[in-house]
């Protein structure tokens, strides 16, 4: 889920959770992610979604000021 809502490989994701390459494969496969890496990867979800919303307003305000 993080990685389709981010836009990234599941590698991707290991580099940033300072994980070993395969290990969010096995997270996945076994469904058993510890609740530092949910967190961490609910934060990163949050990141991303707040950074949508900045640059839609932020699109919205440069469109406004040129009407």
């Amino acid at each position: 889920k993080t990685c389709r809502e981010l836009g990234i490989t599941q590698k991707e994701l290991a580099e940033r959770l300072g994980v070993n390459d395969g290990t969010p494969a096995q997270w996945n496969i076994k469904g058993n992610i510890p609740k530092w890496g949910e967190h961490f990867m609910n934060l990163m979800i949050e990141n991303h979604h707040n950074k949508l919303i900045a640059n839609s307003f932020k699109n919205l305000v440069v469109l406004s000021q040129r009407i």
